[in-house]
């Protein structure tokens, strides 16, 4: 089903809804993500309707300035089309996200890479960078697991977005980001390049099955590393949990509790271990965590130069950005929205190069 597929629309708004009514639906474990889908599917069918009786309204205005020609009608005529048009070209993005995963909520790594302190520095301003981006948006941001540097900077941070669609704004953020600067750590004042990958998964429904065996986990608990004050956890409830046949290592330690932070962190890597197998049964297209490359030079999705000028640039969209400091500030709309075009139609801003 895709995004304008009205009847489809309907027929699941009816089917959900259905369901919501059904003796015991609140003690099913499906209860919240049933009541989600139904609420996304209800928006989807309310943006019809307003376009649609919008169109109405304005073929009538038409008639009535065929029969007659009223300066006052015709710019009420004028004015409301291109609202219209305004909000047909913004609910466009519903087209780019009808993946399966892609109205989930999302949990984004950042991990520092290449580059020392300016890395860790990068880490951290891109990580306030998501933060003022779900933000503006609405959505709820919780923080899962962090390392920060005492020197400077983060060299990782787990956080979940919540918001719907999360997942699917912010999958084209994972890869490497490149950052062109001058560094704020050389006395010199030379010009640095730093790294920082960006990991992006879905949160999985509860009725999704990822079969984790008991036997090939590992936990170990160690001591959280709060702010500061009243949320210093003076017991070991921080988790980290190793899937010994992946080798894919997670960890949780801003629940209050030692079950609250292994809950968390086994919901994280149910959904890493799915996404791996998504990934190895597509092969040859785009895995929904992005391509795994190392985080240095020649592998960067994106670039964001600084100094001797200013430009952003992703490197597989072909899109531009002059306005730096408005992007790292949250303003990433334009970038994602181009990122969405270029993965579902191969359309780019213009020619792409592998290198500036």
């Amino acid at each position: 089903m895709t995004a304008f597929d009205l009847p489809g629309l309907l027929s699941k708004s009816e089917k959900l809804t259905h369901l919501s009514l059904e003796p015991g639906f609140w003690d099913s474990p499906d209860a919240k993500e049933t009541t989600r889908e139904l609420a996304i599917a209800r928006s989807r069918l309310d943006k019809w309707e307003e376009v649609a009786s919008e169109m109405s309204d304005l073929g009538a205005l038409c008639e009535m300035l065929a029969e007659a020609d009223d300066a006052e009608l015709s710019g009420e005529f004028y004015e409301r089309a291109t609202a219209l048009g305004k909000k047909i070209e913004e609910d466009k993005i519903f087209v780019l996200l009808d993946e399966e995963y892609d109205s989930s909520q999302a949990i984004v790594t950042v991990h520092a890479g290449a580059g020392g302190l300016d890395s860790q520095d990068w880490c951290e301003m891109l990580y306030r960078m998501y933060l003022r981006w779900a933000e503006a948006r609405g959505f709820g941001v919780k923080v899962l697991d962090g390392l920060s540097d005492q020197e400077a900077g983060i060299k990782s941070v787990t956080f979940q977005v919540d918001g719907d669609f999360a997942y699917g704004y912010l999958k084209g953020e994972a890869g490497v980001h490149r950052l062109v600067r001058i560094s704020p750590f050389d006395s010199a004042k030379r010009r640095h390049t730093s790294f920082a990958s960006v990991e992006v998964i879905p949160v999985l429904p509860d009725s999704v099955e990822v079969e984790i065996r008991p036997e090939d986990l590992k936990m170990d608990t160690f001591r959280s590393s709060g702010a500061g004050g009243q949320h210093v956890n003076m017991t070991d409830s921080a988790v980290r949990i190793t899937h010994i046949p992946s080798g894919i290592i997670v960890s949780c330690q801003i629940e209050r509790s030692q079950h609250m932070n292994r809950a968390t962190a086994m919901r994280v890597l149910r959904s890493k271990l799915f996404e791996r197998t998504l990934r190895e049964r597509r092969e040859q297209l785009e895995s929904l965590q992005g391509e795994k490359r190392a985080i240095a030079w020649g592998s960067q999705i994106r670039s964001y130069t600084l100094q001797p000028f200013q430009l952003i640039k992703d490197h597989r969209s072909g899109c531009e950005v002059g306005n730096v400091n408005a992007v790292l500030d949250g303003d990433l709309d334009e970038l994602i929205m181009a990122y969405l075009r270029f993965a579902k139609t191969g359309q780019t801003c213009g020619a792409v190069d592998e290198e500036d």
